[in-house]
Protein backbone atom coordinates (compact mmCIF):
# COMPACT_ATOMS: atom_id res chain seq x y z
CA UNK A 1 0.00 0.00 0.00
CA UNK A 2 2.54 2.48 0.84
CA UNK A 3 4.12 1.47 -3.00
CA UNK A 4 1.20 2.61 -4.31
CA UNK A 5 0.41 5.47 -2.66
CA UNK A 6 4.04 6.53 -3.37
CA UNK A 7 3.66 6.28 -6.83
CA UNK A 8 0.40 8.45 -6.49
CA UNK A 9 2.20 11.42 -4.95
CA UNK A 10 4.94 10.98 -7.37
CA UNK A 11 2.58 10.92 -10.15
CA UNK A 12 0.95 14.09 -9.11
CA UNK A 13 4.25 15.92 -8.47
CA UNK A 14 5.40 15.05 -11.89
CA UNK A 15 1.66 15.80 -13.58
CA UNK A 16 1.97 19.31 -11.40
CA UNK A 17 5.44 19.68 -12.86
CA UNK A 18 4.13 19.42 -16.40
CA UNK A 19 1.28 21.73 -15.76
CA UNK A 20 2.96 24.52 -14.30
CA UNK A 21 5.81 24.54 -16.92
CA UNK A 22 2.99 24.74 -19.58
CA UNK A 23 1.34 27.55 -17.84
CA UNK A 24 4.37 29.35 -18.04
CA UNK A 25 5.18 28.72 -21.23
CA UNK A 26 1.55 30.71 -21.82
CA UNK A 27 2.39 33.41 -20.01
CA UNK A 28 5.73 33.63 -20.75
CA UNK A 29 5.26 36.41 -23.38
CA UNK A 30 3.21 38.43 -21.21
CA UNK A 31 6.44 39.65 -19.57
CA UNK A 32 7.78 40.91 -22.72
CA UNK A 33 4.50 43.22 -23.58
CA UNK A 34 4.80 47.20 -24.10
CA UNK A 35 3.28 49.47 -21.99
CA UNK A 36 -0.34 49.33 -23.81
CA UNK A 37 -3.19 49.10 -21.61
CA UNK A 38 -5.24 51.44 -19.88
CA UNK A 39 -5.42 49.99 -16.54
CA UNK A 40 -2.45 48.96 -15.81
CA UNK A 41 -0.93 52.26 -17.13
CA UNK A 42 -3.62 53.37 -13.92
CA UNK A 43 -2.17 51.58 -11.40
CA UNK A 44 1.51 52.15 -12.53
CA UNK A 45 0.90 56.04 -12.42
CA UNK A 46 -0.95 55.36 -8.97
CA UNK A 47 2.09 52.75 -7.68
CA UNK A 48 4.25 55.69 -8.71
CA UNK A 49 2.28 58.46 -6.49
CA UNK A 50 2.17 56.27 -3.47
CA UNK A 51 6.10 56.10 -3.79
CA UNK A 52 5.97 59.48 -3.60
CA UNK A 53 3.87 60.17 -0.68
CA UNK A 54 0.87 61.05 -2.68
CA UNK A 55 -2.12 59.61 -0.13
CA UNK A 56 -4.34 57.43 -2.27
CA UNK A 57 -7.63 58.67 -3.07
CA UNK A 58 -6.91 61.87 -1.48
CA UNK A 59 -3.86 63.03 -3.56
CA UNK A 60 -4.25 60.27 -6.63
CA UNK A 61 -7.72 58.79 -7.91
CA UNK A 62 -8.97 55.55 -9.16
CA UNK A 63 -11.99 53.45 -8.04
CA UNK A 64 -10.99 50.58 -7.23
CA UNK A 65 -9.85 49.15 -3.28
CA UNK A 66 -6.04 49.85 -2.67
CA UNK A 67 -4.08 46.76 -2.59
CA UNK A 68 -3.68 46.21 -6.47
CA UNK A 69 -1.67 50.15 -5.92
CA UNK A 70 -0.01 48.68 -3.19
CA UNK A 71 1.60 46.35 -4.77
CA UNK A 72 2.36 48.43 -8.09
CA UNK A 73 4.06 50.64 -5.44
CA UNK A 74 6.18 47.80 -3.99
CA UNK A 75 7.25 46.89 -7.64
CA UNK A 76 8.69 50.28 -8.42
CA UNK A 77 5.51 49.85 -11.31
CA UNK A 78 7.95 48.17 -13.32
CA UNK A 79 5.74 46.60 -15.62
CA UNK A 80 8.02 43.42 -15.79
CA UNK A 81 8.33 42.95 -12.47
CA UNK A 82 4.71 43.02 -12.12
CA UNK A 83 4.14 40.62 -14.85
CA UNK A 84 6.33 38.36 -13.32
CA UNK A 85 4.61 39.00 -9.35
CA UNK A 86 1.16 37.97 -11.73
CA UNK A 87 3.15 35.12 -13.44
CA UNK A 88 3.99 33.44 -10.22
CA UNK A 89 0.66 34.17 -8.08
CA UNK A 90 -1.11 31.95 -11.55
CA UNK A 91 1.47 29.13 -10.85
CA UNK A 92 0.70 29.52 -7.06
CA UNK A 93 -2.98 29.67 -8.04
CA UNK A 94 -2.90 26.43 -10.64
CA UNK A 95 -0.90 24.67 -7.38
CA UNK A 96 -3.96 25.88 -4.64
CA UNK A 97 -6.50 24.96 -7.04
CA UNK A 98 -4.96 21.57 -8.19
CA UNK A 99 -5.18 20.61 -4.16
CA UNK A 100 -8.59 22.37 -3.80
CA UNK A 101 -9.59 19.56 -6.50
CA UNK A 102 -8.25 16.67 -4.84
CA UNK A 103 -9.91 17.63 -1.46
CA UNK A 104 -13.62 17.80 -3.66
CA UNK A 105 -13.37 14.64 -5.64
CA UNK A 106 -12.46 12.38 -3.81
CA UNK A 107 -13.63 8.80 -4.13
CA UNK A 108 -16.09 7.55 -5.99
CA UNK A 109 -13.92 5.96 -8.66
CA UNK A 110 -12.52 8.65 -11.59
CA UNK A 111 -11.84 10.99 -8.74
CA UNK A 112 -7.53 11.52 -9.31
CA UNK A 113 -8.63 11.16 -13.21
CA UNK A 114 -11.61 14.40 -12.98
CA UNK A 115 -8.78 16.55 -10.61
CA UNK A 116 -5.97 16.50 -13.19
CA UNK A 117 -8.84 17.18 -16.01
CA UNK A 118 -10.36 20.31 -14.25
CA UNK A 119 -6.57 21.28 -13.32
CA UNK A 120 -5.39 21.10 -16.93
CA UNK A 121 -8.86 23.23 -17.79
CA UNK A 122 -8.18 26.06 -15.21
CA UNK A 123 -4.25 26.66 -15.96
CA UNK A 124 -5.23 26.44 -20.30
CA UNK A 125 -7.88 29.55 -19.29
CA UNK A 126 -5.81 31.23 -16.69
CA UNK A 127 -2.63 31.21 -19.26
CA UNK A 128 -3.98 31.68 -21.94
CA UNK A 129 -4.90 36.09 -23.00
CA UNK A 130 -8.90 34.63 -23.80
CA UNK A 131 -9.51 36.10 -20.70
CA UNK A 132 -7.18 39.00 -20.33
CA UNK A 133 -5.04 36.34 -18.07
CA UNK A 134 -1.63 38.27 -19.79
CA UNK A 135 -2.88 41.66 -17.69
CA UNK A 136 -1.45 41.97 -14.26
CA UNK A 137 -5.47 43.14 -13.19
CA UNK A 138 -6.97 42.74 -10.23
CA UNK A 139 -8.52 39.77 -11.03
CA UNK A 140 -5.10 37.91 -11.68
CA UNK A 141 -3.90 38.63 -8.09
CA UNK A 142 -7.68 38.05 -6.22
CA UNK A 143 -7.73 33.85 -7.53
CA UNK A 144 -5.07 33.00 -5.61
CA UNK A 145 -6.28 33.95 -1.71
CA UNK A 146 -10.30 33.13 -2.51
CA UNK A 147 -8.39 29.73 -3.62
CA UNK A 148 -6.43 29.39 -0.44
CA UNK A 149 -9.17 30.61 1.49
CA UNK A 150 -11.97 28.03 -0.01
CA UNK A 151 -9.27 24.78 0.65
CA UNK A 152 -9.81 26.11 4.22
CA UNK A 153 -13.07 26.32 4.26
CA UNK A 154 -13.37 23.00 3.14
CA UNK A 155 -10.98 21.92 6.04
CA UNK A 156 -13.11 23.82 8.77
CA UNK A 157 -15.43 21.27 8.05
CA UNK A 158 -12.97 18.33 8.35
CA UNK A 159 -14.47 16.83 11.54
CA UNK A 160 -10.45 15.73 12.52
CA UNK A 161 -10.16 19.17 13.23
CA UNK A 162 -13.18 19.79 15.08
CA UNK A 163 -12.60 16.62 17.21
CA UNK A 164 -11.08 17.13 20.93
CA UNK A 165 -10.77 14.55 23.82
CA UNK A 166 -11.01 15.87 27.29
CA UNK A 167 -8.72 12.42 28.37
CA UNK A 168 -5.57 14.16 26.15
CA UNK A 169 -4.47 17.60 27.60
CA UNK A 170 -1.30 17.68 25.65
CA UNK A 171 0.46 20.35 23.09
CA UNK A 172 -1.32 17.79 20.75
CA UNK A 173 -4.56 19.00 22.27
CA UNK A 174 -3.68 22.43 22.45
CA UNK A 175 -2.80 22.43 18.73
CA UNK A 176 -5.74 20.92 17.41
CA UNK A 177 -7.94 23.59 19.72
CA UNK A 178 -6.13 26.47 18.31
CA UNK A 179 -6.53 24.75 14.51
CA UNK A 180 -10.24 25.23 15.71
CA UNK A 181 -9.86 29.01 15.49
CA UNK A 182 -6.70 29.28 13.19
CA UNK A 183 -8.12 27.84 9.94
CA UNK A 184 -11.35 29.78 9.41
CA UNK A 185 -9.97 32.68 10.82
CA UNK A 186 -7.31 32.64 7.89
CA UNK A 187 -9.92 32.27 5.30
CA UNK A 188 -11.83 35.31 6.63
CA UNK A 189 -7.92 36.97 6.48
CA UNK A 190 -7.30 35.49 2.81
CA UNK A 191 -10.90 36.22 1.39
CA UNK A 192 -9.93 40.25 3.26
CA UNK A 193 -6.75 40.57 0.98
CA UNK A 194 -8.64 39.79 -1.80
CA UNK A 195 -11.48 42.12 -1.34
CA UNK A 196 -8.51 44.90 -0.82
CA UNK A 197 -7.69 44.35 -4.15
CA UNK A 198 -11.48 44.07 -6.10
CA UNK A 199 -14.82 44.33 -3.51
CA UNK A 200 -16.29 42.02 -5.98
CA UNK A 201 -14.57 38.76 -3.69
CA UNK A 202 -17.11 39.83 -1.12
CA UNK A 203 -19.42 37.21 -3.42
CA UNK A 204 -16.88 34.47 -2.78
CA UNK A 205 -16.88 35.44 1.19
CA UNK A 206 -21.16 35.14 0.89
CA UNK A 207 -20.75 31.64 -1.48
CA UNK A 208 -18.28 30.01 1.38
CA UNK A 209 -20.68 31.50 4.00
CA UNK A 210 -24.02 30.44 2.61
CA UNK A 211 -21.83 26.57 2.48
CA UNK A 212 -20.89 26.60 5.70
CA UNK A 213 -24.35 26.94 7.05
CA UNK A 214 -25.74 24.60 4.88
CA UNK A 215 -23.56 22.13 5.37
CA UNK A 216 -23.81 22.54 9.21
CA UNK A 217 -27.78 22.19 9.33
CA UNK A 218 -27.16 19.27 6.74
CA UNK A 219 -25.29 17.77 9.95
CA UNK A 220 -27.95 18.96 12.54
CA UNK A 221 -25.63 20.94 14.59
CA UNK A 222 -26.35 23.66 16.92
CA UNK A 223 -26.81 27.24 15.94
CA UNK A 224 -24.04 28.04 18.56
CA UNK A 225 -21.42 26.00 16.22
CA UNK A 226 -23.03 27.42 13.08
CA UNK A 227 -22.45 30.56 14.77
CA UNK A 228 -19.09 30.23 15.45
CA UNK A 229 -17.36 28.91 12.80
CA UNK A 230 -19.27 31.79 10.62
CA UNK A 231 -18.12 34.40 13.16
CA UNK A 232 -14.85 33.39 12.79
CA UNK A 233 -14.58 34.02 9.22
CA UNK A 234 -16.16 36.72 9.17
CA UNK A 235 -14.12 38.55 11.90
CA UNK A 236 -11.07 37.37 9.44
CA UNK A 237 -12.58 39.40 6.42
CA UNK A 238 -13.41 42.31 8.61
CA UNK A 239 -10.81 42.70 10.33
CA UNK A 240 -8.18 44.20 7.62
CA UNK A 241 -10.92 46.44 6.34
CA UNK A 242 -11.52 48.26 10.07
CA UNK A 243 -7.72 48.54 9.70
CA UNK A 244 -7.28 49.74 6.45
CA UNK A 245 -10.13 52.03 7.04
CA UNK A 246 -8.43 53.29 10.52
CA UNK A 247 -5.14 54.03 8.05
CA UNK A 248 -7.39 56.50 6.06
CA UNK A 249 -9.35 57.92 8.80
CA UNK A 250 -5.44 58.78 10.49
CA UNK A 251 -4.32 60.25 7.19
CA UNK A 252 -7.33 62.40 6.68
CA UNK A 253 -8.39 60.42 3.51
CA UNK A 254 -11.16 58.48 4.89
CA UNK A 255 -14.18 60.40 3.05
CA UNK A 256 -11.95 59.97 -0.44
CA UNK A 257 -11.12 56.27 0.13
CA UNK A 258 -15.32 55.03 1.19
CA UNK A 259 -16.04 57.38 -1.52
CA UNK A 260 -13.38 55.47 -4.54
CA UNK A 261 -13.59 52.29 -3.06
CA UNK A 262 -17.19 51.67 -2.35
CA UNK A 263 -19.95 54.14 -2.71
CA UNK A 264 -18.37 55.30 -6.35
CA UNK A 265 -19.03 51.76 -7.60
CA UNK A 266 -22.72 51.72 -6.92
CA UNK A 267 -23.04 54.32 -9.68
CA UNK A 268 -20.36 52.24 -11.74
CA UNK A 269 -22.79 48.64 -11.09
CA UNK A 270 -25.86 50.89 -12.33
CA UNK A 271 -24.84 51.89 -15.19
CA UNK A 272 -26.11 48.48 -17.04
CA UNK A 273 -28.18 47.38 -14.61
CA UNK A 274 -31.19 49.86 -14.98
CA UNK A 275 -34.25 47.55 -15.88
CA UNK A 276 -37.53 49.01 -14.55
CA UNK A 277 -35.77 50.91 -11.75
CA UNK A 278 -32.19 51.81 -11.25
CA UNK A 279 -30.56 48.46 -10.37
CA UNK A 280 -33.66 46.73 -11.38
CA UNK A 281 -31.50 44.19 -13.32
CA UNK A 282 -29.43 43.50 -9.94
CA UNK A 283 -32.28 42.75 -8.27
CA UNK A 284 -33.92 40.40 -10.31
CA UNK A 285 -30.63 38.77 -10.86
CA UNK A 286 -30.44 38.72 -6.55
CA UNK A 287 -33.56 36.92 -6.88
CA UNK A 288 -32.41 34.20 -9.17
CA UNK A 289 -29.45 33.93 -7.27
CA UNK A 290 -31.75 33.45 -3.58
CA UNK A 291 -34.19 30.74 -5.53
CA UNK A 292 -31.31 29.12 -6.54
CA UNK A 293 -29.83 29.08 -3.12
CA UNK A 294 -32.94 28.13 -0.86
CA UNK A 295 -33.63 25.12 -3.75
CA UNK A 296 -29.95 23.64 -3.04
CA UNK A 297 -30.79 24.02 0.64
CA UNK A 298 -34.07 22.46 0.63
CA UNK A 299 -32.73 19.38 -1.31
CA UNK A 300 -29.13 19.58 0.59
CA UNK A 301 -30.07 16.24 2.48
CA UNK A 302 -30.26 14.56 -0.96
CA UNK A 303 -26.65 16.24 -2.40
CA UNK A 304 -22.94 15.32 -1.38
CA UNK A 305 -20.77 18.34 0.26
CA UNK A 306 -18.89 18.64 -3.19
CA UNK A 307 -21.90 19.31 -5.03
CA UNK A 308 -23.30 21.82 -3.16
CA UNK A 309 -19.80 23.49 -2.71
CA UNK A 310 -19.43 24.01 -6.46
CA UNK A 311 -22.43 24.41 -7.00
CA UNK A 312 -23.07 27.46 -4.58
CA UNK A 313 -19.54 28.83 -5.72
CA UNK A 314 -20.15 28.72 -8.81
CA UNK A 315 -23.79 30.49 -8.69
CA UNK A 316 -22.10 33.09 -6.98
CA UNK A 317 -19.26 33.43 -9.40
CA UNK A 318 -21.80 33.98 -12.03
CA UNK A 319 -23.31 36.59 -10.13
CA UNK A 320 -20.26 38.47 -9.83
CA UNK A 321 -19.22 37.92 -13.11
CA UNK A 322 -22.66 39.87 -14.52
CA UNK A 323 -22.47 42.28 -11.55
CA UNK A 324 -21.39 45.25 -13.25
CA UNK A 325 -22.89 44.09 -16.83
CA UNK A 326 -20.08 44.87 -18.14
CA UNK A 327 -18.46 43.08 -21.28
CA UNK A 328 -14.94 43.10 -19.83
CA UNK A 329 -13.14 39.41 -20.66
CA UNK A 330 -11.30 39.85 -17.37
CA UNK A 331 -14.48 39.96 -15.53
CA UNK A 332 -14.35 36.22 -16.14
CA UNK A 333 -11.73 35.17 -14.39
CA UNK A 334 -13.47 35.28 -10.94
CA UNK A 335 -15.88 32.87 -13.01
CA UNK A 336 -13.26 29.96 -13.97
CA UNK A 337 -12.47 28.32 -10.70
CA UNK A 338 -15.69 27.48 -10.10
CA UNK A 339 -16.49 26.69 -13.86
CA UNK A 340 -13.55 24.43 -13.68
CA UNK A 341 -14.97 22.43 -10.96
CA UNK A 342 -18.62 22.25 -12.37
CA UNK A 343 -16.74 20.58 -15.59
CA UNK A 344 -15.72 17.78 -13.34
CA UNK A 345 -18.33 17.63 -11.06
CA UNK A 346 -20.74 16.64 -14.52
CA UNK A 347 -18.23 13.14 -14.60
CA UNK A 348 -18.44 12.98 -11.30
CA UNK A 349 -21.86 13.43 -10.00
CA UNK A 350 -23.43 11.03 -12.39
CA UNK A 351 -26.62 11.25 -10.64
CA UNK A 352 -27.01 14.61 -11.44
CA UNK A 353 -25.02 14.97 -14.38
CA UNK A 354 -28.02 15.70 -16.61
CA UNK A 355 -29.09 18.26 -14.10
CA UNK A 356 -25.90 19.98 -13.80
CA UNK A 357 -24.74 20.26 -17.41
CA UNK A 358 -28.26 21.84 -18.00
CA UNK A 359 -27.75 24.29 -15.10
CA UNK A 360 -23.78 24.63 -16.84
CA UNK A 361 -25.42 25.18 -20.82
CA UNK A 362 -27.85 28.26 -19.79
CA UNK A 363 -25.17 29.89 -18.06
CA UNK A 364 -22.69 29.75 -20.61
CA UNK A 365 -25.39 30.59 -23.37
CA UNK A 366 -25.40 33.90 -21.05
CA UNK A 367 -21.67 34.40 -20.70
CA UNK A 368 -21.36 33.87 -24.40
CA UNK A 369 -23.75 36.48 -25.27
CA UNK A 370 -22.87 39.04 -22.87
CA UNK A 371 -18.79 38.85 -23.07
CA UNK A 372 -16.20 39.98 -25.54
CA UNK A 373 -12.99 37.17 -25.45
CA UNK A 374 -9.74 38.21 -26.70
CA UNK A 375 -10.27 36.93 -30.24
CA UNK A 376 -6.34 36.89 -31.20
CA UNK A 377 -4.87 34.11 -29.11
CA UNK A 378 -3.08 32.82 -31.10
CA UNK A 379 -1.68 35.70 -33.17
CA UNK A 380 -0.91 36.49 -29.81
CA UNK A 381 1.87 34.20 -29.65
CA UNK A 382 2.54 34.28 -32.83
CA UNK A 383 3.30 38.08 -32.47
CA UNK A 384 5.78 37.23 -29.78
CA UNK A 385 7.56 34.35 -31.48
CA UNK A 386 8.41 36.45 -34.96
CA UNK A 387 9.31 39.57 -32.06
CA UNK A 388 12.26 37.34 -30.34
CA UNK A 389 13.40 35.63 -33.83
CA UNK A 390 14.04 39.12 -34.75
CA UNK A 391 11.45 38.66 -37.71
CA UNK A 392 9.14 41.90 -36.48
CA UNK A 393 10.11 45.68 -35.44
CA UNK A 394 9.49 46.92 -32.22
CA UNK A 395 6.80 48.96 -34.06
CA UNK A 396 5.13 46.41 -35.42
CA UNK A 397 5.21 43.97 -32.30
CA UNK A 398 4.09 47.16 -30.31
CA UNK A 399 0.84 48.24 -32.77
CA UNK A 400 -0.11 44.18 -32.54
CA UNK A 401 -1.32 45.15 -28.60
CA UNK A 402 -2.55 48.71 -29.91
CA UNK A 403 -2.50 51.24 -32.70
CA UNK A 404 -1.57 54.10 -30.57
CA UNK A 405 0.99 52.15 -28.85
CA UNK A 406 3.75 52.75 -30.86
CA UNK A 407 2.71 56.81 -31.08
CA UNK A 408 2.71 56.43 -27.05
CA UNK A 409 6.68 55.56 -26.86
CA UNK A 410 7.54 58.08 -29.56
CA UNK A 411 5.84 60.62 -27.62
CA UNK A 412 7.98 59.18 -24.18
CA UNK A 413 10.99 59.32 -26.03
CA UNK A 414 10.25 62.87 -27.07
CA UNK A 415 9.67 64.15 -23.69
CA UNK A 416 12.24 62.39 -21.40
CA UNK A 417 14.99 63.71 -22.22
CA UNK A 418 13.68 67.32 -21.89
CA UNK A 419 12.38 66.29 -18.75
CA UNK A 420 14.21 66.75 -15.24
CA UNK A 421 13.31 65.94 -12.17
CA UNK A 422 11.32 68.73 -10.77
CA UNK A 423 9.44 69.34 -14.15
CA UNK A 424 5.73 67.68 -14.98
CA UNK A 425 3.78 67.12 -17.63
CA UNK A 426 0.06 66.91 -18.31
CA UNK A 427 -1.64 64.26 -20.54
CA UNK A 428 -5.28 65.19 -21.79
CA UNK A 429 -6.17 61.47 -22.72
CA UNK A 430 -6.50 58.00 -21.45
CA UNK A 431 -3.16 56.88 -22.00
CA UNK A 432 -1.80 57.07 -18.59
CA UNK A 433 0.98 54.84 -18.97
CA UNK A 434 3.18 57.35 -20.69
CA UNK A 435 3.39 59.09 -17.49
CA UNK A 436 5.36 55.99 -16.06
CA UNK A 437 7.70 56.10 -19.44
CA UNK A 438 8.25 59.39 -18.99
CA UNK A 439 9.20 58.90 -14.97
CA UNK A 440 6.51 61.42 -13.94
CA UNK A 441 3.45 62.14 -12.33
CA UNK A 442 0.21 63.85 -13.39
CA UNK A 443 -0.18 67.30 -11.81
CA UNK A 444 -3.29 67.03 -10.14
CA UNK A 445 -5.48 64.09 -8.54
CA UNK A 446 -7.00 62.88 -11.54
CA UNK A 447 -5.13 60.21 -14.29
CA UNK A 448 -7.19 59.96 -17.35
CA UNK A 449 -9.32 62.18 -19.10
CA UNK A 450 -12.42 59.72 -18.65
CA UNK A 451 -11.88 60.58 -14.58
CA UNK A 452 -11.32 64.10 -15.33
CA UNK A 453 -14.70 64.74 -16.98
CA UNK A 454 -16.85 61.96 -15.30
CA UNK A 455 -16.19 64.04 -11.60
CA UNK A 456 -17.65 67.32 -10.55
CA UNK A 457 -14.34 68.49 -9.47
CA UNK A 458 -12.46 66.81 -12.12
CA UNK A 459 -12.22 69.87 -14.81
CA UNK A 460 -12.00 72.29 -11.58
CA UNK A 461 -8.72 69.99 -9.63
CA UNK A 462 -7.24 69.17 -12.64
CA UNK A 463 -7.10 73.30 -13.78
CA UNK A 464 -5.86 74.35 -10.31
CA UNK A 465 -3.28 71.52 -10.46
CA UNK A 466 -1.97 72.43 -13.47
CA UNK A 467 -1.97 76.14 -12.88
CA UNK A 468 -0.21 75.27 -9.30
CA UNK A 469 2.39 73.19 -10.70
CA UNK A 470 2.89 74.70 -14.40
CA UNK A 471 3.74 71.26 -16.41
CA UNK A 472 6.69 71.64 -18.72
CA UNK A 473 4.40 70.40 -21.86
CA UNK A 474 0.55 69.42 -22.26
CA UNK A 475 -0.26 66.45 -24.50
CA UNK A 476 -3.05 66.45 -26.38
CA UNK A 477 -4.24 62.97 -27.42
CA UNK A 478 -6.44 62.19 -30.31
CA UNK A 479 -9.59 61.65 -30.41
CA UNK A 480 -10.44 63.77 -27.68
CA UNK A 481 -12.50 66.68 -26.87
CA UNK A 482 -11.65 70.05 -26.75
CA UNK A 483 -9.66 70.94 -23.33
CA UNK A 484 -11.57 72.43 -20.97
CA UNK A 485 -9.23 75.01 -20.01
CA UNK A 486 -6.92 77.51 -21.96
CA UNK A 487 -3.67 76.68 -22.99
CA UNK A 488 -2.77 80.24 -22.22
CA UNK A 489 1.48 80.23 -21.93
CA UNK A 490 1.72 76.90 -23.85
CA UNK A 491 3.02 76.78 -27.55
CA UNK A 492 2.37 73.59 -30.24
CA UNK A 493 5.86 72.28 -30.25
CA UNK A 494 5.45 69.12 -32.35
CA UNK A 495 2.81 66.86 -33.22
CA UNK A 496 3.53 63.08 -32.92
CA UNK A 497 1.26 60.80 -34.82
CA UNK A 498 -2.31 63.28 -34.24
CA UNK A 499 -1.55 63.83 -30.63
CA UNK A 500 -0.48 67.42 -30.38
CA UNK A 501 2.00 68.94 -27.83
CA UNK A 502 2.60 71.97 -26.19
CA UNK A 503 5.54 73.74 -24.16
CA UNK A 504 5.26 76.07 -21.56
CA UNK A 505 6.75 79.46 -22.61
CA UNK A 506 5.59 81.08 -19.67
Amino acid sequence: MKVLANLDKNKSAWFMLIVLFFFFLLRLPSLFEPYWYGDEGVYQTLGNAIKNDRLLYRDIWDNKPPFIYLLYSVFNSDQFATKLASLIAGLLSVLVFFFLAKKLFSPPTGGSKICYFVTVIFAILFGLPLIEGNIANAENFMLLPILASALLILYTLDRSIHKTSSRKKSSYLYLMLNTYYLIPLSSGLLLSSAFLFKVVAIFDFAAFIVFIAIIRLGERLSFKNIKNQIILVSVGFIAPIILTTLFFLINGGLKDFLQAAFIQNVGYVGYGNKFLIPQGLLLLKAIFLSVFILYIFKIRKILSLTTIFILIWFAFSLFNAFFAERPFPHYLLVLLPSFSLILGLIFWDKKYQKIITSFLLIAMVFVFSNFHFFDKSIAYYKNFIMFIADKKSITSYEAFFDKKTPIDYEIALFLKPKIRKSDSIFIWGNNPQVYKMVGVLPPGRYVVAYHITGYKDGILNTKNSINKVKPKFIVIMPDQQAVPFSLSGYLPRIKIGNALIYERIL
